[in-house]
């Protein structure tokens, strides 16, 4: 048969006799003409195009988006694609009708297809070069077309076609179509005037996008791009070649940042307020409603979508297998003269009955379903994202506003601050994502029902029955399990404080053989926290169950009951459509227990929230009186005198400005602060400071004194006006201009704008008594904000003495102290807050007690060269808090307090005059404040103490910088390599070592428990629906073929059909029995598998860093073994286990509806080789992206979470310095970061599941057109079963690579874990035999050193060389030497805790390197440098073994003069000692060491420079104890101070790890020049 465009089945096709318009075939050819000039036109555009477009600069510009009607075009041009299908379906299938081919049914459509596509093409590129002359071709060809259709229309109206006819509605829909593509084409004209008029409109691009930092492009991206997120191959596909940073991830778009959605929110809040009921607090959901309904809205709508078409599976699989059951040859059709021009017309229902068209609009349903799914996930989530930015911008500027006394009477916790900072925005930004879900899930669930009930009637609901009564187990389950979590989390902390402690007494443990004791105590610990996991993995394995059985269950119960109930057979079609809906239907069901939970936890969040804000402010009041400039938080009354029009940025300086304090110029001019009758409480109503009326003169010295808890630091803060006022006022004097420029600004600094000046002017330096620091640089901490000045700055750090500190850090003034500068001491951390008050450009200076930290030296130091050289040639008002009265001869005025009110104001002359008792009463107290400081000068002073501490603990950092992370430096060294390809392929491959050893740790029974009874489950799924594939196909439909005339007969085989057709029941029960069992056994059998590897882990991991020698605690930072204890272990319990089991379960079910489908149609294996290596890609490159993205929402997070913390509790200094502007900007910042990180790990997310969800749509394509080719010899079962298959594909394809990014995520802890396994132990066996030592062991001290070489490790110098001593029983021995001599060395060795490689020491004739360590370090006692006590009872830290008796404890405690202080104490022995033994003072934590050396009755003591860190009188008492007490054993004292081994009876004095001198201390004294009579001259 040839071809023919008219078709040859008459004569006349060709024939216009009746007129052009009268032959149909004329009219098809006419409408080609419009298509044809478009394809004509446009490509040589679209190629000159593109060829000069390559030589373009890339800019942002290519996504700007500016011509009208943008997105109302793309739909337009989306939907007349989808028309134009129709259309060619409707003409191929007409065409089979006939007898001849009639090319001109279906030609024209396909090329008005290709017109279409080539037209957006066009659109796309014209918009982004931004021509828009070059649309003209564009109008003409929707004119053309609409002319065109037009006649057609007319051409069938007047034939007497009409509605019937699916050839008339399509011709009907297009003419509408290119109608409103029309309007949108002269709509454009008309905005943008670009032809016909004189001058065309000139338009900029957004701010956003000329702004090159914005890289998230999401909002101003073509619709296709923001549909498919195209946009964001570049980023995906480059983080491949290079780890994706925050520098490539840029800032947000504006309407995205934190400010604008605070400024959204907080209107929405306050316009609530109500100017008649001020109590009635604002609602905060109706705020969120205001503020982010309409996008919520928008995302419902997309849901509804989605959902509605997600039931079109269903329905499309059950026509395909109806049609192929009923298949039926279409007749072609002889006589075509009848039929109106020639042709067959054909309705909607005769189309789709069509198995092709089915399965075309099989895939358009999956993809368009799929597509709105996505962005109506991608919305919800935009908008979650938004709404936590706007909360914790409105909760950081609350905290601004916090009354000091909420924080210190403890109404408001930084515990809770933390909380709703962590926990409650994201609880809320949950909620937001999964809101849709609230009201899509009833109407999908409805929906799902009625299908069914339509499908198999009464069964139907029997099936929902079983769905419905078992979801409420499921929400019982979830709560349980949300219960479990908390307790395990208390657990966890516990075992972690234990571990911690363990950490930072690693030395004494070992000295002491505790490690045992206390490793026991933690694993009692991780006992409970181990059994509280087991209940979580209970339920998270029945969680599990429960999904996977209920389906089965359901599905059981419906066919079973539709075998015995219904008279009809179940048909393939309605089996397999029915299973394809119980799968859509269990999703909502499971996800509604989840929604209802986050639900609920979102109304307790916004109940804390709304607390929290409704919370008491910080009083104005106190600088309300007078011409305070008018801030923009009193316009809120109106929300009209906010001008709108202005643009927002130039808004956000002046958006609420933090309130100046009023300024009036008081009587006398030289007066900076006065106080009025003043009388200030901290909250209760028993004021604090009564009757203050004091004046603080300007450019002066102002002393504040008093005892303790006199109020002095109170007065400092009611003047900041911290405190509640409740009468008197505090007025701040304005400078006169002449002053306003202090000297040393125009000396130091010829920059500072005007500007500059007038915003510092009254802000106050203060230097709180309780030192606070910003998790920064030292330089950022001691500037804080203000311009760099060298000089300056120079100058206040030698003020401070801090450069020596400095210089002991490893970066210098670079170096970041920690969170809250935890790494430095409490000296150190005062004297950069005295710094950063110094440096600041401020008139006013408060220093609240600066010197409470200091040592005497520095004390001085800071008052003469910071106080009154700096400051005060500054001509600074001064105002200082101190107990330290020298200093008063330098005041030039003194306020003196007591009991909260003031008792003298004056300078030291009006009260040596007026009041001489008080001053008399100063003067004795200073004489006293004299000879301490006589007695201070002999003993090391305190800050040389610290420094040592300092470098001790930057000694382990410096080490830690060269063993640094393994995984680091296996990075640094790939990236190194140039070849790019290296790196690319290390960081795309999956850790399979790392996942076999989580295995392995897990034991091979689970292991092999887990990978039969998934392998098991899964077969028995597939044999489950093959069953009922068989079961459907089986009975012959036999009342065609054989037509009984006889009734009975027909009852008989109708009964015997029936026997038959119930026969399929019991295999089917048995299958589904068996489906639930193994259900229950794998999700047991994977969770118990990670707890058992969990239980392993970290079993191996405590012993092993328990047991491991000193030397890895130097080299090793606290803070990476706490992180394996903590965050790794924490991965390893909860996170791999639900990963690993969802990402077992989505590949097998995705194998075994590929192996399904193959076993059905074999010719899909042709289209499964192009799919896999699109799969390949996709995830290959997702992977690497999601885990850049995901370490940087991580990475990102911290510090957020730290600024909030660190505001908080620096409250007081932010407010004095008036800083609140610059923290709020800080905080914005942030807050941005991380919501840029997040925000792109979600999109690319999204960038996933689009194209898998695409995949997956081709994949049930191809399964469908594979099966309809091939269906003869075909069950029409197996072609259901396939298709059901396939859908369930789509779903799980993107859980695969999700679950595998989230793994090789979670792995990592795993090898972190591993690395530390690796980890040697000390050898504790020993060769000598436990039994072959004494009891009694050493029984009289005696200790020789025959050749002693020591080192800390193989790789290192020896530290001792070859020493050799002979110390008798009993006698007191001192060592001494200079700084790294290697007297601690020395130390070590005795307890064999340093490698000794030459020579030995024996005690009492043994040998201690044969000795077990246990037994060695049990018989010693030694008493360190720094006091290190355990949180628990006294007893604990006297005797953790128990084995003493009560007696034997008072005794020591006696001996340690700790006695009658321990009496004193609730609980006596028991009572409680806090972590780090911080309720107790330095010098009694030594004494209870003290008293713990002489509780173990040890013939031998060593003291390690035990006396460094006491204060005078502590040291006599131990130096007298040593000597009485311990008058029988031998003393081994290493000395850092000469002066107290002076009394020895023999002394060794080493130098550079060589024993140089050996005496007694007498006998070497009287050597001029020997080596200790230097030592002793130099520390005199």
């Amino acid at each position: 048969m040839s071809l023919s465009f008219c078709g040859n089945d008459v004569n006349n096709s060709y024939s216009v006799e009746k007129g052009v318009l009268n032959n149909g075939c004329f009219v098809d050819a006419l409408n080609l003409v419009p298509h044809v000039f478009l394809l004509f036109i446009t490509f040589p555009i679209l190629f000159i195009g593109w060829g000069s477009q390559s030589s373009k600069v890339q800019i942002h510009h290519n996504t700007w988006l500016h011509f009208p009607g943008h997105n109302l075009r793309w739909i337009l041009t989306f939907t007349l694609l989808f028309v134009h299908v129709c259309e060619i379906a409707e003409g191929i299938v007409s065409n089979t009708w006939m007898k001849s081919n009639h090319l001109h049914l279906f030609l024209p459509a396909f090329m008005g297809f290709i017109a279409a596509t080539t037209s957006v093409v066009y659109y796309h590129n014209i918009e982004t070069a931004n021509f828009p002359k070059l649309l003209l071709a564009l109008f003409i060809y929707w004119v053309l077309a609409f002319i065109t259709k037009i006649i057609k229309l007319w051409k069938f109206a007047e034939v007497g076609l009409g509605v019937e006819h699916l050839r008339f509605c399509i011709t009907a829909l297009l003419v509408v179509l290119y109608g409103l593509l029309m309007a949108v084409e002269v709509n454009v004209i008309i905005v943008r005037k670009y032809v016909f008029f004189a001058n065309p409109q000139r338009v900029k691009p957004p701010e956003d996008l000329q702004d090159l930092g914005v890289r998230f492009l999401q909002p101003f991206v073509n619709l296709l791009s923001k549909a498919t997120y195209w946009w964001m191959n570049p980023l995906i596909i480059g983080a491949h070649k290079r780890p994706i940073e925050l520098k490539k991830i840029g800032k947000l778009p504006i309407a995205m940042r934190s400010l604008t959605n605070y400024l959204r929110l907080k209107d929405a809040y306050e316009e609530q307020r109500n100017a008649e009921d001020l109590e009635k607090s604002p609602s905060i959901w109706r705020a969120m409603y205001r503020a982010f309904g309409r996008p919520i809205l928008l995302s419902s709508t997309f849901r509804y979508m989605a959902d509605l078409l997600g039931f079109a599976g269903p329905l499309c699989i059950s026509g395909i297998v109806e049609r192929l059951e009923n298949n039926t040859e279409v007749v072609r059709m002889n006589k075509t003269e009848d039929l109106p021009f020639g042709v067959f017309f054909m309705s909607s229902t005769q189309l789709l009955q069509n198995t092709y068209v089915l399965a075309v609009l099989l895939f358009l349903a999956l993809v368009l379903q799929r597509t709105f799914l996505q962005a109506s996930y991608y919305v919800t989530i935009e908008t979650g994202i938004n709404l936590r930015g706007a909360l914790l911008a409105m909760i950081y500027n609350k905290i601004l506003r916090l009354s000091t006394s909420n924080m210190s009477m403890g109404e408001m916790t930084l515990g809770q601050i933390n909380n709703l900072v962590a926990i409650e925005t994201n609880q809320l930004m949950w909620f937001l994502f999964l809101c849709p879900n609230l009201w899509a899930m009833p109407v999908q669930i409805i929906m799902g029902v009625i299908l069914l009930y339509y499908l198999l009637g009464f069964s139907a609901l029997i099936g929902a029955l079983v769905i419905v009564l078992l979801a409420p187990i499921q929400y019982l389950i979830a709560t349980k399990l949300a219960d479990t979590q908390k307790s395990t989390l208390d657990y966890s902390t516990d075992r972690l404080k234990k571990t911690t402690e363990i950490l930072k007494g690693i030395k004494l443990l070992k000295l002491y053989a505790w490690e045992n004791i206390f490793c026991d105590s933690v694993l009692e610990t991780r006992g409970k926290e181990l059994t509280s996991l087991r209940t979580f993995a209970l339920y998270t394995s029945m969680s599990i169950f429960m999904n996977a059985a209920i389906p089965i269950a359901a599905v059981l119960a419906t066919f079973v009951t539709h075998a015995y109930i219904s008279q009809s057979r179940l048909s393939p079609a309605e089996a397999f459509a029915s299973l394809a809906l119980f799968h859509i239907l269990v999703t909502p069901l499971f996800l509604l227990s989840t929604v209802v939970r986050f639900a609920v936890k979102a109304l307790v969040s916004v109940q804390k929230l709304g607390e929290f804000l409704q919370s008491e402010e910080i009083g104005d009041d106190s600088w309300r009186n007078g011409d305070m400039p008018v801030s923009l938080e009193s316009c809120k009354k109106h929300p009209g005198a906010r001008n709108r029009k202005q643009p927002l940025r130039y808004q956000m300086d002046n958006y609420e400005q933090p309130l100046r304090r009023q300024l009036r110029p008081t009587e006398t001019e030289d007066v900076a602060v006065k106080v009025n009758n003043g009388y200030f409480t901290w909250g209760s109503n028993m004021s604090t400071l009564s009757d203050i009326n004091i004046r603080i003169p300007t450019g002066q010295l102002t002393m504040i004194v008093g005892q303790v808890g006199c109020g002095k630091s109170s007065l400092l803060l009611a003047m900041l006006g911290e405190m509640q006022t409740h009468s008197g006022k505090v007025y701040w004097s304005k400078l006169p201009d002449s002053e306003m420029l202090p000297d040393y600004l125009s000396e130091y600094d010829s920059d500072f704008s005007h500007e500059e000046r007038s915003k510092n002017r009254y802000s106050v330096a203060y230097a709180a008594q309780k030192s606070w620091l910003l998790n920064a640089t030292v330089e950022d901490n001691i500037t804080f904000g203000s311009p760099f000045n060298k000089q300056r700055y120079k100058a206040v750090i030698d003020a401070c003495s801090l450069q020596p500190d400095i210089d002991l850090l490893p970066f210098g003034d670079q170096t970041e102290i920690g969170e809250r500068g935890i790494n430095l001491s409490g000296g150190q951390r005062q004297r950069i807050c005295v710094a950063r008050a110094l440096y600041q450009n401020t008139n006013i200076v408060f220093l609240d007690d600066p010197f409470s930290a200091l040592d005497i030296h520095l004390s001085d130091h800071l008052m003469q060269e910071g106080i009154l050289k700096f400051l005060q040639d500054d001509k600074r008002t001064v105002v200082l808090v101190t107990h330290k009265l020298q200093y008063l001869i330098h005041a030039d005025w003194i306020i003196a307090m007591k009991d909260g009110s003031v008792l003298r104001e004056g300078t030291l002359k009006d009260i040596q005059t007026h009041d001489v008792e008080l001053y008399e009463h100063w003067k004795t107290l200073m004489n006293r404040q004299d000879q301490e400081l006589e007695k201070d000068t002999e003993i090391e002073s305190q800050t040389t103490l610290e420094r040592k501490t300092l470098r001790r603990a930057f000694y382990s950092r410096e080490a830690k910088n060269q063993i640094d992370d393994e995984d680091e430096e296996e990075e640094e060294e790939e990236d190194e390599d140039d070849n790019l390809s290296t790196t690319t392929s290390r960081r795309s491959k999956i850790p399979w070592k790392v996942c076999w050893c989580y295995l392995s740790s897990g034991g091979f029974l689970l292991v092999f428990l887990m990978v039969t009874s998934k392998l098991a489950k899964h077969s028995v799924m597939v044999a489950i629906d093959y069953w009922l594939a068989a079961w459907t196909s089986s009975a012959p439909n036999e009342q065609n073929s054989s037509f009984s005339l006889d009734a009975n007969a027909t009852n008989i085989s109708e009964t015997i059909r029936n026997a038959e057709h119930r026969s399929y029941v019991p295999v089917f029960v048995i299958l589904c029995g068996a489906g639930i069992f193994l259900c229950l056994i794998t999700s047991l059998s994977v969770e118990f598998l990670g707890l058992s590897a969990a239980t392993n882990l970290h079993h191996n991991l405590l012993n092993k860093i328990i047991h491991a020698p000193l030397r890895f605690f130097d080299i090793t930072p606290l803070g990476q073994i706490l992180n394996r204890f903590s965050a790794d272990t924490n991965i390893i319990d909860q996170h791999i286990p639900p990963t690993l089991e969802s990402l077992t379960r989505s590949t097998l079910l995705c194998l075994s509806a590929i192996g399904i489908i193959t076993f059905v149609t074999p010719v899909f294996v042709t289209a499964l080789v192009p799919l896999a290596v699109a799969f390949y890609f996709i995830q290959k490159y997702f992977r690497v992206a999601s885990k850049d993205l995901q370490d940087l929402d991580d990475s990102t997070q911290l510090p957020l979470l730290c600024h909030f913390s660190e505001t908080a509790e620096g409250l007081t200094t932010i407010r004095a310095f008036r800083h609140e502007a610059r923290f709020k900007q800080r905080m914005l910042e942030l807050t941005d970061t991380n919501n840029t990180a997040y925000l792109f790990l979600s999109a690319a997310n999204r960038w996933l599941e689009v194209r898998t969800d695409y995949l997956g749509a081709v994949i049930v394509l191809t399964a469908a057109v594979a099966a309809i080719c091939s269906f003869y010899g075909l069950q029409s079962g197996l072609v259901g079963l396939g298709l059901t298959y396939a859908l369930t594909v789509t779903n799980y394809l993107n859980w695969v690579v999700r679950n595998l990014a989230d793994l090789e995520v979670q792995m990592a802890a795993v090898k972190k874990v591993n690395s530390f396994l690796t980890t040697e132990s000390e050898n504790y066996e020993g060769s000598i035999d436990v039994s072959q030592v004494p009891e009694d062991w050493p029984q009289h001290g005696e200790i020789k050193i025959q050749d002693l070489c020591v080192r800390y490790d193989p790789m290192l110098k020896p530290v001792l060389k070859h020493v050799n001593a002979f110390i008798n029983p009993g006698q007191k021995v001192g060592i001494c030497g200079r700084t790294g001599s290697g007297k601690s060395s020395l130390s070590l060795a005795f307890f064999n805790m340093v490698d000794v490689f030459e020579g030995k020491i024996i005690i009492d004739g043994i040998d201690i390197c044969k000795l077990p360590l246990q037994t060695l370090r049990s018989r010693l006692s030694i008493i360190l440098q720094d006091p290190v006590l355990f949180s628990g009872s006294i007893r604990f830290n006297l005797d953790p073994e128990r084995t003493c008796s009560d007696d034997r404890l008072w005794e020591a405690l006696e001996i340690a003069q700790l006695k009658n202080m321990v009496k004193t104490l609730p609980g006596g022995l028991d009572a409680v000692i806090t972590e780090g033994g911080e309720n107790f003072s330095v010098g009694q934590r030594q004494l209870f060491c003290l008293a713990r050396a002489f509780v173990r009755k040890s013939s031998i003591l060593i003291m390690d420079e035990a006396t460094a860190s006491i204060d005078m009188a502590t040291e006599n008492i131990l130096q007298k104890v040593v000597m009485t007490a311990f008058a029988d054993r031998t003393v081994v004292t290493i000395a850092h101070l000469v002066s107290s081994i002076l009394e020895a009876e023999q002394v060794l004095v080493f130098s550079t790890g060589i024993l140089v001198e050996c005496d007694s201390a007498a006998n070497l004294l009287a050597q001029e020049d020997s080596l200790f009579s230097i030592l002793v001259r130099t520390h005199k």
